[in-house]
């Protein structure tokens, strides 16, 4: 059985200060605004959708990577790897 809900009235998360903070606590993640190419968008958005992935999961793991350290090289040859253990 579904119940209506009247949401209209409803405060965000963010505004409410209790929950702002466990959201934050909990998420692990900011929220930002930057720009960003539109090829270089253009570029993870096709490989998201041709994976079936989020595009913003994939930028969030290439700038990972960037600030870690990892050349292209590094990731390919850990990707390798790893689908070798698992042949």
């Amino acid at each position: 059985m579904r119940k209506d809900y009247d949401f209209s009235s409803a405060k965000r998360a963010k505004d409410v200060p209790h929950l702002a903070k466990l959201q934050t606590e909990m998420a692990g993640k900011s929220r930002v605004t930057m720009r960003v190419d539109n090829a270089v968008l253009a570029v993870f958005k096709a490989r998201a959708e041709s994976s079936g992935g989020n595009y913003q999961t994939m930028m969030n793991e290439a700038l990972k990577q960037y600030a870690l350290g990892l050349t292209v090289a590094e990731v390919v040859r850990e990707t390798i790897r790893e689908e070798m253990r698992s042949v």
